[in-house]
């Protein structure tokens, strides 16, 4: 193996991270099991492979890390994180709403999980009541196709509201069919936007301006980022009060994180203050994977409670929610990956001081 692999990530390298150096994504050859020498005795094979009786004394390094998510070791339940779960209350349903806090869900890598935690977590907030307005500033138009619109049947979307002032965000917000939850659509449009822009004056606070009339009428706005670092993600982070970071377990989408930080430090500095990290979620977990879990342990141990509690896992339901334009907890409420959106709504309030 190249020692490159596992060799840390210097801080330097992306012009400062949270986390001082990106720990190896393999373990330490310390950690890796001991073979039996050819042609053991049987016996004492069977012996070898017995778990060791519970003396008190230390185990081995890996035991805890690779034990079932969600087992109970001791007297408290440590979570797929290895971390013990918190104690996250049912929140109380609030009487008045607003102002907004604006959380982006944001990761230049595609395909981890962005516009389906945005969906998501927000129908599991308006399940506790909050009023949420979920935007999709991707040309893609994931997150619109997800709820059930026709991007090609849309005569208004946010492109509008961002290069002309004809328009009220009102004229442009959509109901959902879920209560307390509306979204602001786009489709392929969007993309000649950021090319638009560059021209305006104040251009990354363009999107700032859009929301700022709603943003008495809402308890929380979810911006659902497009998988790039460009003007129109600038133009998110700039408008938000905290990021979320969806982040797949597995090996290349941990590389790309120490970069969006280093993105998240410079709005901070010259654009927004007020930014911060409210943390980084790990998505499309199999815990029957030790490539699964020694990513997790990694990214808790570069980035420690900055990490969610909440992981969620790989599920079916899913796919089958989106195909059915549905939030998984209508589409499946029961299901493991609905309690978990639930707990993660749970955990951002929690994490939210003004909420």
């Amino acid at each position: 193996m190249d020692e490159s692999t596992n060799s840390p990530v210097p801080t330097s390298q992306f012009g400062g991270s949270a986390a001082s150096e990106m720990p190896p994504v393999y373990p330490p050859a310390a950690w890796q099991p001991t073979l039996p020498p050819a042609n053991p005795d049987p016996e004492a094979s069977v012996t070898a492979m017995q778990p060791a009786p519970a003396t008190g004394t230390a185990t081995a390094p890996d035991e805890t890390e690779l034990a079932p998510p969600g087992d109970e070791i001791g007297p408290e339940k440590i979570g797929p994180t290895g971390r013990p779960l918190p104690d996250l209350p049912t929140p109380e349903p609030v009487h008045e709403h607003g102002p907004a806090r604006v959380i982006s869900m944001c990761n230049q890598k595609g395909g981890v999980g962005k516009t389906t935690t945005t969906i998501n977590l927000g129908a599991a907030l308006a399940e506790y009541g909050r009023k949420v307005l979920l935007v999709d500033f991707d040309p893609q138009g994931s997150l619109s196709v997800g709820l059930g619109l026709n991007p090609h049947e849309m005569d208004l979307t946010i492109y509008d509201l961002l290069l002309s002032r004809d328009y009220k965000i009102d004229e442009v917000i959509r109901p959902t069919g879920i209560d307390g939850l509306d979204i602001l659509p786009s489709n392929i449009d969007l993309s000649a936007a950021e090319v638009q822009l560059v021209q305006e004056v104040a251009r990354e606070q363009t999107l700032s301006r859009v929301l700022e009339p709603v943003m008495a009428d809402y308890d929380v706005v979810l911006i659902d980022c497009q998988p790039s670092l460009g003007l129109l993600t600038i133009n998110a982070l700039t408008a938000s009060d905290g990021v979320v970071v969806p982040l797949e377990c597995e090996y290349f989408a941990l590389r790309g994180v120490a970069l969006l930080k280093h993105t998240i430090d410079k709005v901070t500095e010259r654009l927004n203050p007020r930014l911060r990290i409210d943390g980084l979620l790990g998505t499309m977990f199999d815990g029957r994977t030790l490539h699964g879990r020694e990513v997790l342990q990694r990214l808790v141990d570069a980035w420690g409670e900055d990490v969610f509690h909440t992981v969620i896992r790989r599920t079916v339901k899913f796919s089958d929610s989106t195909v059915a334009g549905e939030p998984i907890t209508r589409y499946a409420g029961t299901s493991a990956g609905a309690e978990s959106y639930r707990q993660l709504a749970r955990e951002v309030l929690a994490r939210c001081p003004d909420e």
